[in-house]
């Protein structure tokens, strides 16, 4: 047989169950000695409880004044015990190494940020550059340059090769047929 919760038993105990909850209790305990005593408990402490609900009389005046003199009486001995004034910290903030060693790290910082932020050499600044562009491919050197152009070109397939070249094949849709340009720098 399944016993139902003490939490349920004494919610039956203080007429507090739900109908249907209630129904079932009624049957269960009709059938349960062990659940009826456990009842007959609760409602026995029920009855009790409005006893122990009156607050005992206590002179709240008499535990104040108790307590204010514990209060001072434990400042008092503090101050009895604490040595004399010093300072907050026994070396000051900033001293000539300190100083030194802050003034190190922020140069070491600026100095990393310019690095940083300066633009690397461009590897190609001598000689004819071969490169490819939005509109197609060009050879380049100082302030000339020659390209060929792919404009209307649908698909363009370009390749480098390892020694200074660059070629683009497309399909020319005007003339049908295959279209290549190379270009070398040498």
């Amino acid at each position: 047989m399944k016993h139902p919760k003490e939490a349920a038993l004494a919610l039956h105990a203080g007429g507090d169950l739900p109908f249907f909850a209630r129904w079932r209790m009624e049957r269960h305990l009709a059938r349960c000695a062990r659940c009826r005593q456990e009842v007959a408990a609760f409602s026995d402490f029920r009855e009790m409880l409005p006893e122990l609900a009156e607050p005992p009389d206590v002179p709240w005046n008499q535990v104040a004044a108790e307590m204010r003199a514990n209060i001072r009486l434990g400042l008092a001995a503090g101050e009895c015990v604490r040595p004399g004034e010093r300072p907050l910290r026994e070396h000051p903030l900033f001293t000539g190494a300190r100083a030194a060693v802050a003034m190190a790290s922020v140069t070491a910082l600026v100095v990393t940020g310019l690095v940083l932020e300066r633009p690397a050499p461009s590897v190609f600044s001598e000689g004819p550059v071969v490169q490819n562009t939005a509109n197609g491919i060009q050879l380049r050197e100082g302030l000339g340059a020659l390209q060929l152009m792919n404009r209307g070109a649908g698909n363009v397939t370009y390749s480098v090769g390892a020694r200074d070249s660059i070629s683009a094949s497309y399909v020319d849709s005007k003339a049908d047929g295959v279209t290549i340009n190379r270009v070398y720098a040498e």
